[in-house]
């Protein structure tokens, strides 16, 4: 280990901030270095806009950790149909199997490098040249996305270790260990940041900051911070006590977000995945940027299927009989998680038009019965270009569906009727003849919103926070109770690892592992 760390780099080649802004016109704007200072930092504004670049691309890195934590120990995927070996890692993560010795996301997945480049930035910007509207923006910025990391993190493991300055210097390993902060004390610091977050917006409701140069949702803004409140304040209000009090905020929340202008639902499903649709997207609160040249999405290999199966799986036997290499000929990964077949008759339905748009069902070329081969996920297939796949669609964090369904959540908590917010995600999915919800009981409204959560968010990393926010007994009302059963509540947050427990004596291990 290195005594000092005099000065706080960050790698951030010029590629790094291209990738993060995904905007060509930066080139005149940021220093070609390969790393910054602090006295780079708060002398030229230029370095200061690098470091916040830089933490966009840093969060890009996060996207395959995000979606595992969010959807992977959730229904949807499981040891169902897939056509080769299984992967062993996202096994575990469906399966529930964990344990002190089988630990999924350890080294806190990471976070804290992360947390450490935002602690930076949240303690640089207000001594910079940059001028005063651009810097409150930042910041604004800076602290909602850490006010999200923690929330993450809290969900995850429930209490973490709490850092809000960075680390500029080490006088020994001493100086690293961190206890785990109580639940309460997390949840306090998510909601600080969001309370700063949005003091610093003020009444900026712009969905990109005019500097960065692009119309894409791919910048945290007043839109984001106030959907993070809503999310927050539901998850406190059910497993923190807060109760009716937070659900009220929730809701108030998300209420706010619904007269932000230039934000709604899409009329096609479909063209939320629509690379060529994503500048100016109203339904995207803030999405990951993908571009060509400059970063690409590789989360999904496992949900796709590799050249000799493409050429044998057939699509739609019985009505539109082709292969999967002749409806998607550059289409490349390998089919390692499935679907049940339970699961697959569930979704399936052909009114819904998020399903076309979501997966297809692929088969197995056997007449007459075609036995189903397993899912192909689509969603984020990206488009051809130049004879390869280029898989550069966003990835949301929030869109407004979630405004809807969380709102309908708070509703629900409260005893009110959710039925309008239910209705607006029906009326898209099914069209003008779709079946309109009828307030019922608080179960019944629940089970009506989370049966939507489902089939809108397949494969964005929602469904497990979906259920975990909903409450315990509805994560055990839809998981298989083979993976998870009631009486192991403690394995709805994971364990960390020996090793993490060897190298820090503060730590301790999450309660009931």
């Amino acid at each position: 280990m290195k005594r000092y760390i005099s000065s706080i780099k960050y790698v951030l080649g010029l590629s790094l901030v291209l990738g993060a802004t995904g905007c060509g016109d930066q080139l005149d704007e940021v220093k070609p270095q390969t790393s910054l200072n602090r006295d780079v930092i708060l002398s030229d504004p230029n370095a200061a806009m690098t470091l916040y670049y830089g933490v966009y691309g840093s969060f890009r890195s996060y996207h395959g950790t995000l979606f595992s934590l969010g959807e992977m120990r959730s229904e949807i995927w499981a040891d169902g149909l897939f056509t080769e070996s299984e992967d062993g890692g996202a096994r575990n993560y469906y399966t529930h199997n964990i344990d002190v010795n089988n630990v999924p996301a350890t080294n806190w997945a990471g976070f804290y490098s992360l947390l450490d480049k935002l602690n930076t930035a949240i303690k640089l910007f207000p001594q910079t040249p940059v001028p005063d509207d651009q810097k409150n923006r930042v910041l604004a910025e800076m602290h909602g996305l850490r006010g999200y990391i923690y929330y993450t993190m809290l969900k995850t493991w429930g209490g973490v270790p709490l850092t809000t300055e960075p680390v500029t210097q080490v006088g020994g390993l001493a100086d690293l260990y961190r206890e785990r902060a109580t639940p309460d004390a997390v949840m306090a610091q998510v909601k600080a940041d969001i309370d700063q977050s949005l003091a610093l917006f003020g009444s900026d409701n712009a969905l990109t900051g005019g500097f960065t140069g692009t119309s894409k949702h791919i910048y945290w803004n007043r839109a984001a911070t106030l959907t993070l409140k809503g999310d927050a304040y539901l998850w406190s209000g059910t497993h923190m006590g807060g109760g009716s009090a937070d659900f009220a905020a929730a809701q108030q929340a998300l209420e706010e977000v619904g007269t932000i202008g230039g934000l709604g639902l899409l009329e096609n499903y479909a063209d939320l995945f629509n690379p060529a649709r994503e500048a100016g997207n109203k339904e995207i609160i803030f999405a990951i940027n993908y571009e060509k040249d400059e970063g690409t999405m590789g989360v999904y290999g496992n949900f796709r299927v590799n050249t000799t199966q493409a050429s044998t799986l057939l699509l739609d036997p019985l009505t539109n009989p082709r292969t999967v290499a002749q409806a998607y000929p550059y289409l490349a990964g390998a089919s390692r998680v499935g679907m049940s077949e339970g699961m697959i008759q569930k979704l399936q339905n052909p009114d819904d038009k998020r399903i076309a748009a979501t997966f297809q069902v692929m088969y197995r070329d056997v007449a007459p019965t075609y036995p189903i081969a397993g899912v192909l996920l689509t969603k984020f297939a990206g488009r051809q270009d130049a004879g390869a796949q280029l898989y550069d669609t966003d990835f949301p964090v929030y869109r407004y569906a979630d405004v809807l369904l969380m709102l309908a959540e708070a509703k629900t908590k409260q005893g009110m009727d959710p039925s309008a917010e239910i209705n607006q995600i029906r009326a898209r999915a099914y069209g003008s003849d779709y079946t309109p919800y009828e307030n019922g009981s608080q179960e019944d409204n629940m089970r009506a919103i989370l049966e939507e959560d489902l089939r809108e968010f397949i494969g964005e990393g929602r469904r497990w926070w979906s259920l975990r926010r909903a409450g315990n007994e509805w994560v055990f009302a839809y998981v298989d109770p083979v993976y998870l059963a009631a009486g192991q509540e403690y394995k709805l947050l994971l364990p960390i690892s020996v090793g993490m427990l060897n190298s820090d004596p503060k730590l301790t291990q999450t309660p009931g592992y």
